[in-house]
């Protein structure tokens, strides 16, 4: 039986914490000794091996480029490890997953994101049991030698959602994500049950690592008093390529005429707007009601059931890339990584 390759990468964040005990201070845990601080590591049937950013980032403070050489890292040790553990900060945890999901095309090996609410040295942390299972699931092969997970995960609190599906939702409790419009792919207990229905089919392909994104995108919450002038003043701003609108219920939005009309005006000089719902569940639909048939005739993209998250990272990537330069708002509509739902899927 071959005995798999794990790689951890810690980007920063609460789950590579520990108290100083001259300071009482938090800082930085070594993770070169993770092996000897968990020994119970040494019961996965995997080797684990470790590597820390040159200057771990507080994940409040994540870029796109943080993005970018992330997926460069994963690209230059792909061949040499199964599968990936990335452990970051919850805060924007979902983004990172988010935007590594379509990076990283024809993904055949799992990278599973993981972090915890409490350091792992605390007494109570809920960082080992993460750790522990997005390592059994980053070494998960069949007998015919494939990963079981072939794509972006996101692994918290007994469950492994897909990463580009989840929203943080819970700053105190061990629960923090949730994935509202996709079931989990798989939930820890007595045993590890993967729902294998869900995964995507099986790519031959050659991975690709994409290496560009646009940072020229912004996103507008509605809101009730929401007044023209601050809408053109975001619509206005120079060098805008996109635009994520997260709209009423099923995609719904004023249609006082100074809101159409700079909609219409947005769309019209080349920005792509795209319609996701403020709902943490359902989906953006133009046909249920005349303000979102209105949405449709003024040329924006429904943005299906996608997550903010979602949303904005692949607007980035999409508008990023030469690629999609001729067909970006078709992109934006279809399925490229299990972001939206596929008209004919069900779960």
């Amino acid at each position: 039986m071959i005995k798999r390759t794990v790689l951890l990468i810690y980007t920063g964040g609460t789950i590579g914490m520990i108290k100083d005990k001259d300071s009482g201070t938090l800082v930085p845990f070594n993770f070169d000794d993770l092996l000897n601080r968990m020994p119970e590591l040494n019961q996965l049937d995997c080797d684990i091996e470790t590597f820390t950013l040159k200057n771990p980032i507080d994940s409040s403070n994540i870029q796109p480029s943080d993005w970018l050489d992330l997926a460069g890292k994963l690209e230059e040790f792909y061949d040499d490890y199964d599968g990936f553990v990335i452990l970051h900060g919850t805060d924007t945890m979902s983004y990172t997953a988010s935007a590594l999901s379509f990076l990283l095309e024809n993904l055949r090996k799992p990278v599973i994101f993981t972090g915890s609410q409490l350091p792992i040295s605390d007494f109570r942390t809920d960082a080992k049991e993460n750790l522990i299972t997005a390592i059994q699931i980053a070494s998960d092969y069949d007998n015919s030698n494939n990963a079981i997970i072939q794509e972006v995960g996101l692994y918290f609190e007994n469950k492994l959602y897909r990463g580009n599906r989840t929203t943080k939702i819970n700053s105190e409790h061990f629960e923090a994500f949730a994935s509202f419009n996709y079931p989990s792919l798989a939930e820890s207990g007595v045993h590890l049950n993967y729902k294998r229905h869900l995964f995507p089919e099986r790519n031959q392909e050659k991975l690709k690592v994409y290496k560009k994104l646009d940072q020229n995108v912004a996103i507008i919450r509605l809101f009730p008093g929401l007044t023209e002038s601050i809408l053109d003043a975001i619509i206005n701003i120079k060098g805008l390529k996109g635009l994520i609108l997260e709209t009423y219920g099923s995609g719904n939005a004023p249609n006082k005429e100074w809101f159409v009309n700079s909609i219409g005006r947005a769309v019209k000089n080349g920005i792509i707007v795209v319609n996701v719902t403020q709902c943490p569940a359902g989906m953006v639909d133009h046909s249920l009601y005349e303000v979102g048939l209105q949405m449709r005739k003024l040329g924006v993209v429904g943005g299906r059931d996608m997550t903010t998250e979602a949303a904005i990272t692949k607007l980035m990537f999409v508008l990023g890339n030469e690629t999609f330069s001729n067909s970006s708002e078709k992109c934006l509509r279809i399925n490229l990584r299990g972001e939206i739902k596929d008209r004919e899927e069900k779960f």
